[in-house]
This record gives structure tokens, sequence and C-alpha cells, in this order.
């Protein structure tokens, strides 16, 4: 499984590398990091989205905001998976999310070992 990481904070990717090491090391989760939402659509058209499983997207962010991802995602790759991750709860940019296609959300801080049980299902 791919993981598309999009967050303009930069102590991210380490949080992930580290709460994924053990699968990293196994080859059962691969992790690309982009710090806006433009460098991962970038990506996305030029290592076919088809490889990347999952997106999880900041909210908010400069520039493009993860609203704006998850619409362009979803209109270009309407496989993947795209979840939200923000750090406010519940707020007024959910349900404008679930009309975009949404697949689920995660506040920060992260709660790792839940969103490997919802990537990983048993």
């Amino acid at each position: 499984m791919r993981l598309v990481v999009v967050d303009d904070e930069p102590d991210v990717q380490l949080l992930y590398r580290l709460s994924f090491r053990s699968e990293l090391r196994k080859g059962q989760v691969s992790i690309e990091f982009f710090h806006s939402a433009e460098e991962a659509l970038s990506y996305l058209e030029d290592n076919s989205a088809a490889d990347s499983s999952i997106v999880l997207s900041d909210i908010n962010m400069p520039e493009m905001d993860g609203l704006e991802l998850l619409e362009k995602v979803k209109q270009k790759h309407s496989h993947l998976k795209v979840f939200m991750v923000t750090a406010y709860g519940k707020d007024v940019h959910f349900k404008k999310a679930d009309s975009l296609g949404c697949d689920g959300y995660f506040t920060k801080p992260i709660d790792f070992d839940s969103l490997k049980k919802d990537l990983f299902p048993q």
C-alpha cells in the first residue's frame, strides 16, 4: 500500500516514518510526503495514481487547501481513497469534505493505532 501524505508541517514526515517503521521495513507500506497540495497533484499525475492507494491530507494549508485537493483528486482519480486530517475536530469543513467524497477523517494529533486499524483492517 502506498500512502501519499500532504501536510505543510515539516515534522509530520518523521512522525509517520516512526509510526509506520515496522510496516515500512516489512514492505507493507510506502509513504510519499508532500508539503503542498500542488506537489501531491503533480506526483499523482506523473506516477500513475493507480499505484497510490490512499491520500492523507491536512485541511488547512497555504495556497491550495486540503478540500481543494480532495475535489481535484476525486475528479481525476476517483478510485483513490482520500482522508482529511485536521487539528480542529468536527468543524464546518467536514460537511463540505463529505460532499466532495471524503473517505474519512483523522484529528491531530493523529492516533496512529486507529489510523493503522482503518488502513489495515483485519
